[in-house]
């Protein structure tokens, strides 16, 4: 935040050669402003009291609160530019800080702006340093070093209070901030080094309520976060600051893994704190998958709708059978006669492959299916799926098949680990070799080491590739055996509420339990079951 004062007051006409100032005053963070160090007023005085000692008038006084002069470029900074602007125009003489580090703390950067000023006839003087001259490659040294040292405090500052927070939340201790919703700052005895007392987070229970409901509504009801925003500032909720509630506030919630009882900083994550948890971690993990379906930049296939507002039971994975694009719904009005020989009017619920009725490929399959037909197929399968399931009791067997797969790709991973240390070791020697040559202690030609090299090099890229694979598989595997419980109570649960379920859930329980549903001429429908849950048959029901 900028500010700029002009002073009135001068004695401009009293002493017709004293030098017009201009001030700069800055704070790198709002807190500042009301401090009794280092903050603007204490900068003012002493620059008021340095500019009277001159004979100086201040004509113009700037102000930057909450600004970083490490973080923020000059360019981007309004009350330089506005001084860059005024020297062109001759409106001063002197530019006055308090210390050189008020102008920036840029090594790459400030120095250059200090040097533009003095290029263009302003003195620029600190109370504490004196002035910044450029007469010689000494000054330019000089300048250049003082910056130099400014930006190496910022760096150190900067990577101080990063470890700090990082070793904070790896001891799950609360640091600050903003309180997400759900939670209040509350002291519960606990003093830093000062003997001051600090607050820690504690669960608000009628908060949490509604933290809650904005999960389910998105796993079970596929809310969106504009709509779900909407129906909170609806409610009348409002956020601790006492507004209403916005898209990517809805998003910065639903991402927040402190709802798991995790305080995260960066890449450190506290360990699980069960007195903060409100969303398992589970319903987390489905809400992060969904929100990672729905996103524009997703280049996975997707098969969660980015709305549950329409009227057809399916969308976001339904496809055609026979070019693979996605089907889209649309409606459709038809007219009729009534018997009394009055026209009505009904509306027909379609899903259309755009490519084959714009003839924009070479689809040979329909150009429209009947929405009410589709879906009833899909409703008598997943239905068939449903039922199924709540003849089947979780099987140990699957458990043991995970944890003997899981076996198994540990033990080819240690394989190919072994196989990389053998490569690597052969393309030492292999490189050893080579000076060899060129120093004629071998008779191996140097081209015939060099495809060696290249050839054992191609291996070992080969041999990572697989490593990484493995390294993917081993993780998806651990998570699906983590996570086999909560898979099958989801699927019993929608096996109970399918049937009373509103079309919004039924919708989302089919977009969850199905990745990819395929109509084909004569209605002919082929489904693929998300494999979290498919891993529950032994084969598809019919």
């Amino acid at each position: 935040m900028m500010e700029t004062i002009n002073n009135t007051e001068t004695n401009l006409t009293e002493n017709n050669l004293a030098k017009r100032v201009y001030c700069l005053y800055r704070v790198s963070t709002k807190k500042q402003v009301d401090k009794q160090k280092d903050d603007i007023p204490m900068q003012k005085i002493a620059c008021q009291d340095f500019a009277k000692q001159q004979g100086w008038v201040i004509t113009k006084e700037f102000y930057e609160k909450g600004v970083s002069g490490f973080k923020v470029s000059a360019n981007d900074r309004d009350a330089i530019q506005d001084l860059k602007e005024a020297a062109l125009n001759k409106e001063f003489d002197v530019l006055l800080v308090y210390m050189f580090d008020r102008l920036g703390r840029r090594d790459d950067e400030t120095p250059f702006v200090v040097e533009w000023f003095a290029k263009n006839g302003i003195e620029v003087w600190s109370t504490q340093e004196g002035q910044q001259q450029f007469e010689n490659h000494t000054d330019k040294l000089l300048n250049y070093i003082r910056y130099w040292q400014a930006n190496g405090e910022s760096v150190k500052t900067s990577m101080r209070l990063k470890t700090r927070m990082a070793q904070l939340t790896a001891d799950g201790i609360y640091h600050g901030g903003a309180t997400p919703l759900g939670y209040r700052a509350v002291n519960l005895g606990r003093v830093n080094k000062k003997g001051q007392q600090v607050k820690d987070l504690q669960i608000d229970p009628k908060e949490a309520e509604y933290v809650k409901m904005i999960f389910d509504k998105t796993l079970n009801e596929g809310y969106g976060s504009y709509r779900m925003a909407e129906y909170l500032n609806k409610l009348g909720v409002r956020t601790h600051g006492g507004s209403e509630f916005q898209c990517n506030t809805i998003n910065r919630i639903l991402k927040n893994r402190i709802y798991c009882g995790y305080y995260v900083a960066g890449e450190t994550t506290s360990p699980k704190l069960e007195h903060l948890v409100i969303i398992d971690e589970n319903v987390f993990d489905s809400v992060q998958h969904i929100l990672k379906q729905r996103s524009k930049k997703n280049e996975e296939k997707q098969h969660i709708a980015r709305t549950t507002k329409g009227k057809t039971l399916l969308s976001g994975n339904i496809y055609c059978a026979h070019c693979g694009t996605r089907l889209t719904s649309s409606e459709h009005n038809e007219h009729y006669v009534r018997k009394d020989g009055s026209v009505g009017t009904s509306t027909v619920l379609r899903y259309m492959c755009y490519h084959r009725a714009r003839r924009l490929n070479d689809c040979d399959g329909q150009s429209i299916y009947s929405a009410k037909r589709v879906d009833t197929i899909v409703l008598e399968i997943v239905r068939n799926y449903l039922e199924q399931i709540r003849k089947t009791p979780k099987d140990k067997a699957l458990e043991i098949r995970y944890k003997k797969e899981l076996n198994e790709k540990r033990r080819r991973k240690n394989e190919l680990t072994k196989e990389r240390e053998k490569l690597q070791k052969r393309l030492s020697e292999l490189s050893l070799e080579v000076g060899k040559s060129l120093c004629g202690e071998n008779q191996f030609p140097v081209d015939v080491l060099a495809m060696s090299i290249k050839s054992t090099k191609a291996e070992m890229e080969s041999t990572d590739r697989l490593i990484a694979e493995c390294d993917r598989e081993l993780t998806e595997q651990g998570e699906v055996l983590s996570k086999l419980d909560y898979y099958y109570q989801q699927f019993l649960t929608w096996a109970e509420e399918f049937e009373s379920a509103s079309i919004e859930q039924k919708k989302m329980i089919i977009c969850q339990l199905i990745d990819e549903i395929k109509v084909g001429k004569g209605y002919n429908v082929e489904i693929t079951l998300n494999a979290s849950y498919a891993q529950f048959f032994s084969e598809n029901p019919s």
